[in-house]
């Protein structure tokens, strides 16, 4: 059973369970208004019997629906949540008047209609006009406050789930946010990583000072801006780049022409936002999966598309003796996108490419 055949099914249900109780509410203020018309009603034909509650339970239906239109109409132009007491008071009286509204038609079309009752005594007429109002009108209240009710119980329902949602959002946010930040202090700090980059200083500065001096430099731009930009939750594309350079230099430098990068960016989308090393790492994984040598470079595109991603695509050259990945670095990377709009990034992977497209917003 598909949703919409499903809604509609629950809809007519309640509208059903709306009307019986209609009915009822209004039998019951029959009688508590005229006591003794029921020992009357009970002299009279069965035939007459059932046409009297198929009239009261048509007439039911009808305030019922009134009542529900009066509810849903109010609820596109008046909210609880806003205005509650105009909506209060709007409500009752659009209801007292709809009640009004309808008994009086209702007593037209029904004793125009009929030629036999023109003999029925005017007071009697307007007792039972007045009964018939009296009853209609707290059967739609109660009918309205039944719905308005249900509706308030959703919504908080809805609230609550949402402020649940949203607390685990954030809490999931927070998570990813110092996985990010730990995933940068271990870049800081790795002894690997320093190593090599120390060994590739100390050898440059023996054949050329200058080139040694420039390899420092960067190696000092790399660790500054994890220092200062770890912790923050966006920064925009062109920082980024900025530290890619430093990062690209450092790398080139240590693996030689094992390693191309070709960058292509649209200048129009260097001021949108990413999170903080999302670039970065993706290239760094790139070079921790793969082999990067001279006979069959690593080949790493960096470029922009028109609808506002930023793609990182590396050949797959996979490591000989390459230990298991359990993907947490890509599930985080993710997770810190989530919480910055509706686009997620995009990973793909072929038997000879890895793709992964990561979305760019605007700074609001």
């Amino acid at each position: 059973m598909n949703s919409k055949k499903k809604n509609f099914l629950d809809g007519f249900k309640k509208r059903i369970v709306i009307w019986i109780i209609a009915f009822l509410f209004s039998y019951i203020f029959i009688y508590l208004i005229d006591p003794f018309s029921y020992k009357e009603l009970l002299h009279k034909p069965f035939s007459y019997i059932i046409e009297d509650i198929f009239w009261i339970f048509l007439f039911s239906i009808i305030i019922a629906e009134v009542s529900l239109f009066i509810d849903y109409y109010l609820d596109k132009k008046i909210s609880w949540h806003t205005k509650s007491s105009k909506r209060l008071i709007t409500q009752t009286l659009l209801q007292i008047i709809g009640s009004i509204v309808i008994v009086i038609i209702i007593n037209f079309i029904f004793f125009e209609g009929c030629d036999n009752l023109g003999n029925i005594d005017y007071r009697k007429e307007i007792t039972l006009m007045s009964q018939w109002i009296a009853t209609n009108i707290i059967v739609s209240l109660l009918i309205s406050a039944i719905n308005t009710g249900t509706f308030l119980l959703e919504n908080w329902k809805k609230t609550a789930l949402e402020a649940t949602q949203h607390k685990l959002k954030a809490s999931e946010h927070k998570r990813a946010a110092m996985a990010a930040e730990l995933q940068a202090l271990k870049l800081q700090i790795d002894p690997h990583f320093i190593f090599n980059n120390l060994s590739v200083l100390s050898e440059l500065i023996l054949e050329d000072q200058q080139l040694g001096y420039e390899y420092s430099e960067s190696f000092a731009k790399v660790y500054r801006y994890l220092l200062v930009n770890s912790k923050k939750d966006t920064i925009t594309l062109e920082e980024e780049l900025k530290f890619l350079n430093s990062y690209m230099y450092l790398t080139t430098k240590r693996i030689g022409d094992g390693v191309h990068f070709h960058i292509s960016v649209n200048n129009e989308l260097k001021q949108f936002l990413l999170p903080p090393l999302a670039l970065q790492f993706l290239v760094e994984n790139a070079l921790k999966h793969n082999q990067t040598s001279k006979s069959n470079p690593l080949q790493i595109r960096i470029y922009t598309t028109s609808d506002q991603y930023l793609v990182v695509h590396n050949s797959l050259s996979p490591l000989i003796n390459k230990t298991e990945s359990a993907g947490m670095g890509i599930k985080n990377i993710i997770n810190r996108f989530e919480f910055l709009g509706n686009k997620r990034p995009i990973i793909l992977k072929t038997d000879k490419d890895f793709i992964a497209k990561i979305p760019l917003y605007e700074d609001k």
